[in-house]
């Protein structure tokens, strides 16, 4: 292989992996935690307490647990009212609700 062809090779590299670096850092910029929202174990890394990391949260909708969604729609997630009829929501801090016993 050619002196010229490595080096295009390689620029082409460092090129793709920026390009795979800059998209995953905008993706993330783009989530925000959300507590409150999460199906029982299916709850995103270092839930409260009684629960380690991802898929760890033992209730629905567990308040101190959270969830990655789209930035700016934590809030406005459809959730079920809870069983005295007062409405759910979604939050960005830890919640005093829906804890395991």
């Amino acid at each position: 292989m050619s002196k010229t062809v490595k080096t295009l090779a390689v620029a082409s590299a460092v090129a793709a992996a920026l390009t795979a670096a800059t998209h995953t850092a905008a993706n993330a910029a783009e989530k925000e935690k959300c507590y409150g929202v999460s199906m029982a174990g299916k709850n995103d890394c270092a839930a409260g307490p009684g629960t380690t990391c991802a898929g760890t949260s033992s209730v629905d909708y567990q308040g101190n647990a959270w969830t990655l969604v789209d930035a700016g729609t934590c809030a406005s997630i459809d959730l079920p009212a809870m069983a005295d009829g007062s409405m759910r929501k979604g939050s960005l801090e830890a919640l005093e609700r829906d804890l395991p016993a």
